[in-house]
């Protein structure tokens, strides 16, 4: 069994552009690195109600160069586009799984729709980092509608799990990813569950609505992380009720990360270089749209 090493509490809500309300449930800024790689840092948008509006809210053109982006929408919509013409809307179920490598320009919004209509929006945003081989990898955009993502029963009646990347059991997820990871969406009814992680893994659990008691003897509830040591290769969950989880495991990247804003390099001066690359147009431009 994986024990647990902490349960954190995610910090009130701060606004990511104009759209999102989110909180931070962990970063690697705050000195976790070492515990969460090869995850960065994940930022859980609402639950929030929007009144409809004319013009949609959300986040304007910035840059990212080293890392990955990754949007799991549970309730809403959200347009994207970026400079590698790339763009589209994902709604509920639904994945974008951007590649920001040696540069990208992207900007996210609420979709026309959900901005006319207004409503309820819940989402989560991943960063993952890259390993240095990769970082300057040439930018990619996923788009994995919900049902190209596979969902699997857990033994007993226990829940569900949808594998967006990596593998449960003999299950695969369509994401594709640089290290050896995975990103499971999980359903849990009350009563007993088993997860697995492969030994010797980073492994988080994040409890996105419900309350879960880990291995017997901790509790987390809502908007908290439960971080596991490396050694071991299952966790064992209680759902008191209805429970909404999201398990990220990967394979540590053993190298040093130097970030700075949108930017995630081993070095200060590859962050010095991605700084002067985008002042200096080499990112590209978001194409205008149709």
């Amino acid at each position: 069994m994986k024990k647990v090493i902490a349960i954190q509490s995610s910090p009130s809500r701060h606004w990511v552009g104009d759209g999102f309300p989110v909180r931070s449930l962990f970063s690697y800024s705050s000195g976790q690195a070492a515990r969460v790689s090869p995850f960065l840092l994940l930022d859980y948008a609402g639950p929030a109600q929007f009144e409809k509006a004319d013009k949609p809210r959300g986040v304007g053109e910035h840059p990212h160069r080293g890392f990955e982006t990754v949007t799991l929408v549970y309730q809403g919509e959200v347009a994207h586009r970026d400079s590698t013409g790339e763009g589209g809307v994902i709604g509920p179920g639904d994945v974008q799984w951007m590649t920001a490598g040696a540069g990208i320009l992207h900007e996210e919004f609420h979709s026309e729709s959900f901005t006319r209509t207004g409503g309820m929006l819940e989402m989560v945003q991943l960063w993952v980092n890259l390993p240095a081989a990769h970082k300057m990898t040439r930018p990619r955009y996923q788009a994995i509608l919900s049902q190209a993502i596979p969902e699997v029963e857990l033994p007993g009646g226990a829940g569900t799990v949808r594998v967006i990347a990596g593998r449960h059991g003999d299950t695969t997820g369509p994401a594709f990813t640089f290290s050896p990871l995975t990103v499971l969406d999980i359903r849990l009814h009350p009563g007993q569950a088993r997860l697995y992680a492969p030994n010797g893994w980073n492994t988080l659990l994040v409890v996105l609505s419900g309350s879960i008691r880990v291995n017997g003897d901790r509790s987390a509830e809502e908007a908290q992380l439960v971080v596991f040591d490396r050694a071991g290769d299952y966790l064992d969950i209680e759902a008191r009720a209805e429970a909404k989880l999201l398990l990220l495991a990967g394979e540590p990247i053993n190298e040093a990360v130097v970030g700075y804003g949108p930017f995630v390099m081993n070095t200060q001066d590859e962050i010095q270089q991605a700084m002067e690359d985008y002042r200096s147009g080499k990112f590209g431009r978001i194409p205008a749209p149709d």
